[in-house]
């Protein structure tokens, strides 16, 4: 993960306030578990969101992510709950962890953190030197969709939540910008609170920049860097991949 994205991560209490109830990857992953013997790792994995809950199924986890606080409040949760998760603070695209495993997974779309060729080689490379032969690797990737990439430079409505905490009702509003060049989209997210009454009392803008790639491009960097693409799927419940898609979701076996 590129630094100059940490500010959507600075506030791990705030991420998993928004993201922690969402977890569509949960049953795919965990019957590829079952398929698995070994430890499992988990890249990019932020607070836990997803480790956690592997870990309480029964299954060895460790997380690496490059943020520390996000790690720091990975392991208070994992913690409380006695969970033996081991928490690493590495950059992925240069992964040390002195272990293979036969499942190395990246969820919340965290592929497109890595903006650069060189930073996806590195990602891609490290992942394959920690995977035993015949090892997968399952991530997932917004998919370049016309709509995805042209959105109004505008502020948009995005979607709205309740504080689990002050019972605030949150707006979410997106503004992004696409650089063709570079295939990076960038997104400000405004966070609009309001009180019981409807009037806004607070608000919060972050901002963050993402890489898109496109299928054919993916095959090749996959192929590269030493993978099969086993299956593309749109979404978690291994839905085919149409050109409406929203996601593309990889399932890849090293090779060499």
């Amino acid at each position: 993960m590129v630094l100059d994205n940490f500010e959507e991560y600075d506030d791990p209490i705030l991420y998993d306030k928004e993201n922690e109830p969402y977890m569509p990857e949960l049953p795919f992953l965990l019957k590829w578990a079952s398929r698995k013997h070994g430890t499992i790792i988990d890249l990019a994995c932020g607070t836990g969101r997803v480790t956690i809950p592997l870990a309480k199924s029964g299954h060895k986890l460790i997380g690496v992510d490059i943020h520390k606080g996000m790690l720091t409040h990975a392991q208070k949760k994992s913690s409380k709950l006695n969970l033996q998760i081991e928490w690493v603070e590495q950059d992925c695209t240069k992964l040390n962890l002195n272990i293979k495993s036969n499942l190395i997974y990246s969820v919340g779309n965290s592929f497109q953190h890595f903006h650069t060729n060189e930073e996806q080689d590195g990602l891609l490379s490290s992942v394959n030197k920690h995977l035993e032969i015949d090892g997968v690797f399952i991530f997932g990737t917004r998919f370049p969709s016309v709509e995805e990439l042209l959105q109004p430079g505008t502020e948009e409505y995005w979607r709205t939540y309740t504080d689990s905490e002050t019972l605030n009702t949150v707006d979410v509003f997106t503004i992004s910008n696409y650089d063709s060049l570079n295939q990076i989209q960038h997104y400000t997210t405004i966070r609009k609170y309001k009180n019981m009454d409807g009037e806004i009392i607070n608000e919060k803008s972050t901002n963050i920049s993402l890489r898109y790639v496109f299928p054919k491009e993916m095959e090749r960097i996959l192929f590269a860097n030493g993978f099969e693409i086993l299956y593309v799927y749109s979404d978690w419940k291994e839905t085919p991949v149409t050109n409406d898609s929203y996601e593309m979701i990889y399932v890849c076996k090293k090779i060499r």
